[in-house]
């Protein structure tokens, strides 16, 4: 999931221009917010949960991955604990599911993007 420290600008030259526009958007997320798979595609006019949830595996290691996430507000299996810490770190909403386990608060969360349009939509 991650890319080599000093590729992102070799890199981008070979990413598919979706990937790019995808990757763009997760930047975009303010700190301590969250957008759904399904809501980034919508954002962009194109694709769906599923493409932006590849692009996201194959290269969002260069971006705040854990920004863009599932729509149950489940960390990401596998970086549940990474996830999780920069949650903290960036105070994004939070809550405990009866069995205790921290989930994200999508309610408050969960940005719709608007200030991304602001400054040109992509």
């Amino acid at each position: 999931m991650s890319v080599p420290c000093g590729t992102m600008g070799r890199m981008s030259e070979e990413l598919p221009a979706y990937a790019e526009r995808v990757l763009e958007a997760a930047e975009r997320i303010p700190p301590g917010r969250v957008m759904t798979y399904g809501d980034v595609a919508e954002w962009l006019g194109e694709g769906g949960p599923r493409q932006v949830g590849r692009v996201m595996a194959l290269y969002g290691g260069a971006v705040p991955w854990w920004r863009v996430v599932r729509a149950d507000g489940r960390p990401l299996p596998g970086s549940e604990r990474r996830a999780l810490e920069n949650y903290r770190a960036e105070a994004t909403p939070l809550r405990l599911t009866g069995d205790g386990e921290p989930r994200l608060d999508m309610r408050r969360a969960r940005w719709d993007g608007d200030a991304g349009r602001d400054e040109g939509h992509m």
